[in-house]
Parts: C-alpha cells; sequence; structure tokens
C-alpha cells in the first residue's frame, strides 16, 4: 500500500517547515497511522523532488514534537498524534536557562505563599468536619455556596446561593454544563479562535463545534444570526472577559447583541469568565443579561493561585438539577476542603487582595511587551495573563513556534485554540506570567521580536 505524501505544490518557503507541517497534520488526521513507517528521508525527496536535506530537516521537526521516532536500521515510524485538543502548553519548565511563554498562568509572589501558608495553618480552627466526613451535600456546602455569592457579586454577578454550584474549577464546570445542556450530535456555536478545551471536550463528547466569525471584540451577532437561520445549534458558548486566546475584551453593547439574538433562537449560553475580577473595565457578565438562559462559571486558579482548583458553575434554576447531575457524574462533588479554603479568603478579602495584586502585576507586564513588541501586530489586555501575536508574512505558526524552541523560547501556536474546519491564523499566543522573573520575560520577549525582525528563511538558517 502506498503511504500518503504531499501534493509537492502545497508546499510553501521554507520548505522544511511546509513539509513538517503538512506531514504532521496527516499524522493528526489518521492519513498516516501510529506504527506506520516512513518513507525513507531519499524516497520522499524523490517523491516531492526536494533535497535529502530538507526531507531530514521535515523529519527532524516532527522528532521534536515526538510524532515520529527513529529505529537504528529500521527506519522512522509513526509514533502516534497528540491527543484532540491536546493542550498547547509545555508541562515542564524550559531547561538550560529556556523561557515557557507557552502556559497561560497567573503571576505569584511571596505574598502568596504566605497567604497559603497562614490559611493552612488557620484550617482547623472552626472546621465543620463535614468537610471530611461527607460526600454530600453534592452542589456543594451551604457556607461555601454563600461565599460563592459573595465572590460572584464582586464578579458582577447577583445570584442567590441556592443557584450556585460548586465546582473544582472551570473545567469541572464546562464538563458538567456541555453534558446537561447538549447531547451527542447537537451543535455548540463557539468564536472561531476558542477555548482549546473546549474544542476538545466537543470532540471526546460527540458534538458538533461550529467556529462563528469574529472581530476584537469577539462573536460578530450577524454571524450568530445567520448561523441560527439555517442550523439548529443548542447552546452558544462565549469567553467575554479576556479568557479568549486573543485577550479580548467584550464590550457591553456586543455582549447586549449577542444576547438577543440568543434568546430570538432560544439558545442556552455557557459563558467562561475564568479571571474573575481582575480586570477593573469589564462590562457585567453575560449571565447578568441573560439569567434565565445563561451558566457562567469562574475560578480562584487564574486570580489567586493555579492549584486553588475551586470554582462556581452560577446557573437557572431549572438546569440546577441536569447540572448537579452532572456533577455527579464527574466528580461526585468539588473537594469540600479545598472549597473551605476559598470561602474562607472570599470573607477575610485575600482572594480579592491576590486578584488585585494579579492587576498591577499583568499591567507591568503588558507594559513590557508593548514595549519589546512595538510595531508587530498583537493585540492584548492590561489584566490579561497572555497576548495574542498575529505573524508576518511567511510565517505559520507552526513554523514560528519550532524556530522559537531552537532559542529556548516556548509559545503556543494557534492551532488548538481553533475551532473545526476553521483555517490557520498563523498566530501564536504567548504568556505574560508563565516567566516569573521580569528581566527574564522581557529577554524573552526580545529574542521573538529578533526572531520577527528576521524572514522566515533567514531564521531556519539561524534555528538548525
Amino acid at each position: 500500500m502506498t503511504m500518503w505524501h504531499p501534493d509537492p505544490e502545497s508546499l510553501t518557503s521554507p520548505l522544511h517547515a511546509s513539509l513538517a507541517q503538512a506531514l504532521a497534520k496527516a499524522i493528526s488526521d489518521g492519513r498516516w497511522a501510529k506504527g506506520a513507517q516512513l518513507p525513507t528521508h531519499r524516497r520522499m525527496a524523490e517523491q516531492l523532488g526536494l533535497s535529502v536535506h530538507t526531507v531530514s530537516k521535515a523529519y527532524d521537526s516532527l522528532r521534536r514534537q515526538r510524532l515520529i521516532d527513529g529505529q537504528v536500521g529500521r527506519g522512522s515510524f509513526v509514533t502516534g498524534p497528540e491527543a484532540a485538543g491536546s493542550p498547547p502548553y509545555r508541562l515542564q519548565s524550559e531547561t538550560g536557562g529556556g523561557f515557557d511563554l507557552s502556559i497561560s498562568r497567573p503571576l505569584f509572589a511571596q505574598l502568596h505563599a504566605d497567604r497559603f501558608q497562614q490559611a493552612l495553618q488557620q484550617l482547623p480552627e472552626g472546621l465543620d468536619p463535614s468537610c471530611y466526613l461527607s460526600t454530600r451535600p453534592n452542589a456543594g456546602h451551604e457556607a461555601h455556596r454563600q461565599a460563592g455569592a459573595e465572590w460572584l457579586r464582586i464578579c458582577g454577578l447577583e445570584v442567590p446561593a441556592g443557584r450556585i454550584l460548586m465546582t473544582n474549577g472551570v473545567s469541572h464546570g464546562l464538563s458538567a454544563a456541555l453534558t446537561a445542556l447538549a447531547r451527542p450530535g447537537d451543535t455548540v456555536v463557539a468564536d472561531k479562535i476558542t477555548h482549546h478545551l473546549l474544542v476538545s471536550a466537543c470532540a471526546s463528547l460527540g458534538l458538533t463545534l461550529a467556529g462563528l466569525e469574529m472581530d476584537g471584540d469577539g462573536m460578530l451577532p450577524d454571524a450568530l444570526q445567520e448561523f441560527c437561520r439555517n442550523n439548529n445549534p443548542k447552546a452558544l458558548f462565549l469567553l467575554p472577559s479576556l479568557a479568549n486566546a486573543t485577550a479580548g475584551m467584550m464590550p457591553e453593547a456586543r455582549r447586549r447583541a449577542l444576547v438577543e439574538v440568543a434568546r430570538r433562537h432560544d439558545l442556552l449560553i455557557i459563558e467562561n469568565d475564568a479571571f474573575g475580577p481582575v480586570a477593573e473595565d469589564r462590562p457585567v457578565p453575560v449571565a447578568a443579561l441573560a439569567p434565565e438562559r445563561t451558566v457562567y462559571l469562574t475560578t480562584f486558579t487564574k486570580c489567586t493561585l493555579p492549584g486553588l482548583r475551586a470554582g462556581y458553575l452560577a446557573a437557572p434554576e431549572h438546569l440546577l438539577p441536569a447540572l448537579t447531575g452532572r456533577i455527579v457524574v464527574f466528580s461526585w462533588m468539588a473537594t469540600p476542603l479545598v472549597c473551605e479554603l476559598a470561602s474562607r479568603w472570599v470573607r477575610d478579602g485575600t482572594a480579592l487582595e491576590l486578584a488585585r495584586w494579579q492587576r498591577r502585576a499583568l499591567a507591568e507586564r503588558h507594559a513590557i511587551a508593548a514595549e519589546a513588541l512595538q510595531g508587530w501586530n498583537w493585540q492584548g489586555h492590561p489584566a490579561a495573563l497572555h497576548l495574542w501575536l498575529t505573524l508576518p508574512g511567511g510565517w505559520t505558526s507552526e513554523g514560528f513556534a519550532a524556530y522559537a524552541r531552537q532559542l529556548n523560547v516556548a509559545v503556543a501556536p494557534d492551532t488548538p485554540f481553533l475551532a473545526p474546519r476553521v483555517p490557520p491564523q498563523n498566530a501564536v499566543r504567548i504568556s505574560l506570567g508563565s516567566v516569573q522573573d521580569p528581566d527574564r520575560f522581557r529577554q524573552a520577549l526580545e529574542l521573538l521580536a529578533g526572531m520577527l525582525r528576521q524572514p522566515p528563511e533567514a531564521a531556519a538558517a539561524l534555528a538548525f
């Protein structure tokens, strides 16, 4: 059986990067199955009319991405694609003095360690034994839900404690919401550039994800109206307050326009507000504009500590039984001890203190980025955890990320954030908080700016 190979006419300069991208896509979509043996470097070069050197560099790129592996005397074999919607970040820090700008996480300082140690020392005081002796109630302890109502009020949403469910963060809440609101085969609509976990969750749950056109303010209401006119989507997923990869803040007028379309077509809404009150200029949540149809999700992991896996799900009363049932399916209940710690931080002001600290720290990082990347096409916000850099002509996101890795800089390519059938955006997401030292952060951005000043062919020569 002849193994698939790309059309030589489809390859662009630099050829080795274009070839590596085409072969990686073939592995991802199954045209090159796990365990399949690749053609030899010479055979692939003859098939495509390329030099052996070009093919060797493309294979090396696939090997670094762990998509293929070489065995001495036997050749190269496909090791398998990354899982659908694989995380666009590195789970371990770069070695050798590298810079990991790929994972979107908050900044921290000694203040955070001090507050956490203090909270752990005080935790036994007045602790309700049901926090460690009971597996009920599934919706969360009443005191924790009351604290949730206080926190959501800070986030701009007035909702009674009885309509709040405790979660182990936004990802937990998203799984519950998707399975409660939709069934396999149903369609969920979102921005064409969206959350990578939504992409993988829809694929895993058998939901059809449709990515709609957007601008700097988010999804276009006309695009949503047109899609609803010709289709029958079940739910609308929104990231209106900086949580999108593009770090956009949707203005209130756009939120109201989308709510109007959702009401017209009886769409349920899932709102991911992971950053909570970090931004001062955030409009009211979509859930405040459409409380009868919106499931609102927020968490402490993005505004206080990454390890504080606690969050809230607020929903209209008629959806609560189904949502509670899904909470049970995915984890029985949110972890009570972590929810207890989060609740105490809400009540004593620590959570808001850390959110305001994060706001100031991110504003400083944003200023560094504005200086280091001046003149390049990027968008962000002073309270966002990342920025979105659109690459100049000739670059692909995968190619840019691969070259950056040669400089020990990790960035997230656009691919994991794209809804199905959305073409490449030739952009990368750059975290503002994953490199803690501000001088090293500036150094990493200056390395990227240096790459941007070089044409892709010149950068390739420097990287390999």
